[in-house]
């Protein structure tokens, strides 16, 4: 399974086994929402800004998709793919505002990580509710003094239902497409708005639809438009919204 790094021990779970909230566990600011929102960009800063841990749950089913395609698991079998996360460790080793490296063992995955072989695995094996729970303490070790900064799509509402502060950041469609094309650009890749916009309202739908852990907002959670503001203006105010707790 996957884990930080190994000199770091785990904070695990949300709660005591009385149900209630463990006052004694560091705090997590919690993003969720669909993708090309900016919550990558902006979980980035915010662990910068407050010397927070960094959780990227993306990054976290993504290695566990190259774990699977490394162990020739049969991705259509919920119990092939347990058996292959259950040999493999992965470990997370944060460098600032460089990002993180993940390893498996000796090797580096981390370019391997952004590929479409990867993501299209990540998002076959994240359907799977017992790879959901396999998977869930793993992302929940990431908590740890002073804190955390977690970007998902089910962290406020599954994995942290206990953070300080849920946000819930959104775009247009429109917004996140130019967004997306702007990334592809950059790295020679042509494509079109409509395809673009078409991809993210259906992976929209698949997110939000989906049995296991849907992308929705918490019941309590800050909801952020960032359409028409930039990443510095997205922190401040979680900054100050998390300020005000």
């Amino acid at each position: 399974m996957t884990s930080v790094d190994a000199d770091k021990q785990a904070e695990r779970g949300a709660k005591s086994s009385t149900g209630h909230e463990r006052d004694d566990l560091p705090p997590v600011i919690a993003i969720d929402g669909p993708s090309g929102a900016g919550k990558g960009a902006v979980a980035q800063v915010l662990a910068n800004q407050l010397n927070y841990h960094l959780l990227d749950s993306g990054a976290v089913y993504r290695a566990a998709a190259i774990i699977c395609k490394k162990a020739g698991a049969d991705i259509s079998s919920e119990s092939s793919v347990l058996a292959a996360l259950d040999a493999f460790q992965a470990t997370f080793h944060p460098q600032g505002t460089d990002g993180v490296v993940v390893m498996i063992g000796e090797e580096n995955i981390t370019n391997e990580l952004r590929t479409q072989q990867t993501a299209e695995i990540a998002s076959q094996i994240a359907v799977m509710q017992p790879i959901r729970a396999a998977l869930l303490d793993e992302q929940r070790s990431f908590r740890q003094p002073p804190g955390l900064i977690a970007d998902g799509r089910d962290m406020g509402t599954v994995v942290f239902p206990d953070a300080q502060l849920k946000v819930f950041l959104t775009a247009s469609v429109e917004e996140r497409a130019n967004r997306r094309a702007k990334q592809l650009k950059e790295k020679g890749i042509e494509t079109t708005m409509a395809v673009l916009m078409a991809e993210i309202d259906a992976r929209d739908k698949r997110d939000s639809t989906r049995e296991h852990a849907p992308l929705k907002a918490a019941h309590d959670a800050l909801f952020i438009d960032s359409s028409s503001l930039s990443i510095e203006e997205v922190v401040d105010l979680i900054v100050n919204a998390a300020s005000s707790e």
